[in-house]
């Protein structure tokens, strides 16, 4: 079986015209891959051209602030790729004058570039021949081949990249690597493949033993925590409280509203009698003004359920020194959550 020759026959008839695509700069190249981690190619694109319009080098981007970097990332979620590529962008101007490194180990020491993006930039812009192993790649693999171990094993990850760095091609690794990633999200699809337009078809073990559904096999399942956030909204004479997420948590360094968060739905009669609400408002005469309907908002490893319960006060708090006190009407300057991003538009 020719490998190297179906999969580029492959990609030059039905690759997707990206904007990525057109170009080695390895900043452009990074930025996309950080930005499409996770991420789908619809969604992530508008982000790619905010972030190239807003940044267009390397030297704007690490002279950013994390506040702008976080509010132009906001709706994408993984908010420590955003803090990573600044980090990155930073140490790339003040270790190596501005210049990309172009090797995968060098890639590799810099904070958030992993195996994957390491060797995602080294072949695509400087030709270095080095596998990319993504989800698509595992997928393709363990199916063309037949690998039934497990891919989120030591001895997986091995294999399957030992395996890609034999398959790729020598004279044409990043065009081998975008092709092998495209094959998985266009062909060799999760669900429902279309089998028989497959140029591997004759040679695919997981068809010849019905196992298309079955492989790539993962063995550990994320545990799914359950939190309940109820969020304060603080009103005072067409101000709101806000406070910023320092904690090592969702959502790092992003603002949102003061946080009562339990272990278990509350209702309104007893949140109010929580001693986290006693201890925002003690003596001060309020009003609840509203308790939102819960929305759910799911995570990689946890579920969200979250409400807002709108309060107005009297008088400014006493001792929230911490809080911001702002201008309710500036609330969009500011980088949040998407799920109180949705509230706030609502207001």
């Amino acid at each position: 079986m020719d490998f190297e020759g179906k999969i580029l026959n492959w990609y030059q008839k039905n690759k997707r015209d990206l904007p990525w695509r057109k170009t080695r700069k390895p900043y452009e190249i990074w930025l996309s891959e950080v930005i499409l981690q996770q991420t789908r190619v619809q969604q992530g694109l508008p982000y790619y051209f905010s972030f190239l319009n807003k940044f267009p080098t390397i030297n704007k981007l690490a002279e950013a602030s994390e506040h702008d970097i976080l509010k132009l990332w906001q709706g994408l979620g993984y908010y420590s790729r955003a803090r990573n590529l600044h980090s990155a962008a930073k140490s790339i101007v003040s270790e190596h004058k501005g210049q990309f490194p172009e090797t995968f180990l060098e890639l590799k020491k810099l904070k958030g570039i992993g195996d994957y993006t390491a060797a995602a930039i080294s072949s695509f812009c400087f030709n270095e021949v080095q596998a990319v192993v993504d989800g698509n790649v595992y997928r393709v693999l363990s199916r063309i081949f037949g690998i039934d171990t497990p891919i989120d094993s030591t001895e997986g990850k091995k294999e399957f990249r030992e395996l890609a760095n034999e398959l790729i091609s020598q004279k044409h690794p990043g065009e081998f690597n975008q092709a092998i990633m495209e094959f998985g999200a266009l062909q060799c699809v999760p669900k429902n493949p279309d089998c028989e337009k497959c140029p591997f078809v004759q040679f695919c073990v997981a068809r010849k033993k019905k196992m298309i559904d079955v492989l790539p096999i993962k063995l550990k399942k994320t545990k799914v925590t359950n939190r309940y956030f109820y969020y304060l909204v603080i009103r005072h004479k067409g101000n709101v409280y806000l406070k910023k997420r320092t904690e090592k948590d969702i959502w790092r360094n992003l603002h949102d509203f003061p946080l009562i968060e339990t272990k278990e739905k509350l209702s309104e009669k007893k949140l109010i009698q929580t001693k986290e609400w006693k201890s925002f408002f003690s003596n001060s005469k309020i009003v609840v003004n509203d308790f939102s309907d819960e929305v759910k908002h799911v995570l990689s490893h946890q579920k969200l359920f979250v409400r807002f319960v709108v309060v107005d006060v009297k008088e400014k708090l006493k001792g929230k020194k911490e809080w911001l006190y702002i201008k309710e009407k500036e609330l969009s300057k500011y980088a949040v959550p998407v799920v109180m991003e949705r509230f706030i538009k609502q207001l």
